[in-house]
C-alpha cells in the first residue's frame, strides 16, 4: 500500500508547536509578554498562512517572541501588508481575502519552498500547527480601584 503524505490522510495527528497571538492593536508593540510579563525577543518565523480560495503562503516574518510562554506575537497590519506584497505578483486577485495563520515550518523547509515550489501535501506534512491561539484585551494605563483590575 502506498504511503500517504497528508497528516489527515495518513491518520496522524498534526505536529504542534508554539502558541500564537495576532496583534490587532496599532499602538501596542508588546515589548513584554501579555501573559507572564517577561521581556519579549524579536525572532523570525516562517509562518504558514491560508488565504481564502485555497492558497497557502509562507511568510518569513519578524515577530515578538516570549520563550517562557512559547508565544509568537505578530502585528496584524504588518502581516496583511507583507502578504499583499507577496501575492501582488503571483496571485493579485486574492489580496484582501480572509486568511488564517495556521502555524510554522522549519527554516530549512521554508528555504526549500522558496527555491522550489513544495507540493501542497509535502508542505502540510512538514507544517507545525499552533498549540493554541490566544487573544488579549488591552487595558489602558491609569489608576483603577482594586476591584476593577
Amino acid at each position: 500500500m502506498p504511503k500517504q503524505s497528508s497528516n489527515k490522510l495518513s491518520g496522524k495527528s498534526p505536529k504542534k508547536r508554539h502558541k500564537f497571538f495576532l496583534n490587532p492593536y496599532n499602538d501596542c508593540a508588546f515589548t513584554k509578554c501579555p501573559k507572564c510579563d517577561t521581556k519579549t525577543k524579536v525572532r523570525k518565523f516562517p509562518l504558514v498562512i491560508f488565504i481564502e480560495s485555497k492558497q497557502l503562503f509562507i511568510l518569513n516574518k519578524q515577530c515578538k517572541y516570549c520563550s517562557v510562554c512559547d508565544l509568537i506575537i505578530t502585528k496584524k497590519q504588518e502581516l496583511e501588508a507583507l502578504t499583499a506584497i507577496g501575492m501582488s505578483q503571483s496571485n493579485p486577485h486574492i489580496i484582501g481575502n480572509d486568511y488564517l495563520v495556521m502555524g510554522t515550518v522549519d527554516r530549512k523547509d521554508w528555504k526549500e519552498g522558496s527555491q522550489n515550489a513544495l507540493p501542497l501535501p509535502d508542505l502540510i506534512e512538514r507544517m507545525y500547527v499552533f498549540k493554541d491561539v490566544w487573544d488579549f484585551d488591552i487595558i489602558p494605563a491609569g489608576w483603577y480601584p482594586n476591584d476593577e483590575k
